[in-house]
């Protein structure tokens, strides 16, 4: 069928609420999600008994990348681990959403995303009358460190090709490629569950990290390079499923969907938010459009428009 341009923006039907445990933090809190205006954009706003602190979702506005994805400030305000949230947001094309937040972290629920698709789902989405706008990758864009690296190539279409490398045999080296729409994430990505080793464990306690994660929102991998979770993995390749999740999390926070293919080996939050910063401060390497006017039985095309300078690409 090739590739589907949404030409309005969307956005929620009704709120929404989950209830959850941070998996650092170990805290419970509860998110509401709420339908927003069109070119609102996704807002987090905290409201954690004092005045409420807003936080944009867009990378400049990224304080760490240090097993997480946070928003804000990590010795102050902030909003820890929002990439599943993200990641759902995108996958199901949602472009302004207000998300009420008790607590500094997004909870972790089973640790995949489907507990935010169903709550997306009970709340349906709304089309605005409103064009939407994409960021088009035009020349690419390429980030290394190391061994790792992540780059933006031009595509007729929004694609993720992801591989990692583990040296536990639990992992190995595996790679998801795939074109993304709605029903791609929902099939293919949204159950995909985060995953740690057992011996990190105790290093992460000490470090205030990974205070509610458990057998219930992780895939954990023994001592002995197995996965201990009694009902094993949900797909036969979860941990790199998992990974493009992480990527399409960072990645949203673009303030605009992108049109081209985003390809990473042994990446991370880290390089994910570093190489859409590279992209975004180069402009010859991409350009704002919108459809135009469609035509019977034809795809619909692409126009370039005019980017004011306080758009969310401008980083």
């Amino acid at each position: 069928m090739g590739f589907v341009l949404h030409d309005y923006q969307t956005t929620l039907k009704s709120r929404a609420t989950l209830t959850g445990t941070g998996v650092h933090s170990g805290n419970s809190v509860t998110v509401h999600f709420l339908p927003a205006d069109a070119d609102t954009g996704v807002v987090f706003q905290l409201s954690n008994g004092g005045e409420g602190r807003e936080f944009r979702a867009l990378v400049s506005e990224v304080g760490a990348t240090d097993l997480c994805t946070m928003l804000g400030d990590p010795a102050g305000e902030h909003i820890a681990t929002v990439e599943h949230l993200m990641a759902t947001v995108f996958g199901l094309g949602i472009d302004n959403l207000v998300i009420e937040i008790d607590g500094h972290e997004v909870p972790i629920l089973d640790g995949s995303a489907m507990a935010f698709v169903e709550a997306i789902d009970q709340a349906g989405i709304d089309t605005l009358p409103v064009k939407r706008r994409y960021i088009r990758v035009v020349k690419p864009v390429r980030i290394e460190n190391g061994a790792s690296w992540a780059e933006f190539r031009p595509y007729d279409g929004t694609r993720f090709e992801i591989e990692i490398d583990f040296e536990s045999p639990a992992i190995g080296r595996q790679l998801f490629a795939s074109d993304m729409n709605a029903d791609i994430f929902r099939r293919d990505i949204a159950r995909a569950r985060t995953f740690g080793f057992m011996k990190d464990v105790e290093r992460l306690w000490a470090a205030g990290y990974a205070l509610g994660s458990s057998l219930e929102n992780s895939l954990v991998i023994g001592d002995d390079n197995r996965v201990i979770n009694m009902g094993g993995l949900r797909y036969p390749n979860e941990f790199v499923r998992h990974k493009t999740m992480d990527a399409m999390g960072d990645l949203a926070l673009a303030g605009a969907r992108f049109i081209g293919c985003f390809r990473s080996y042994r990446g991370g939050h880290r390089l994910n938010a570093a190489a859409l910063r590279r992209l975004l401060s180069d402009r010859s390497a991409f350009e704002i459009v919108e459809t135009t006017r469609r035509e019977r039985g034809r795809a619909a095309e692409m126009n370039a428009v005019y980017a004011p300078v306080y758009g969310p690409w401008m980083v």
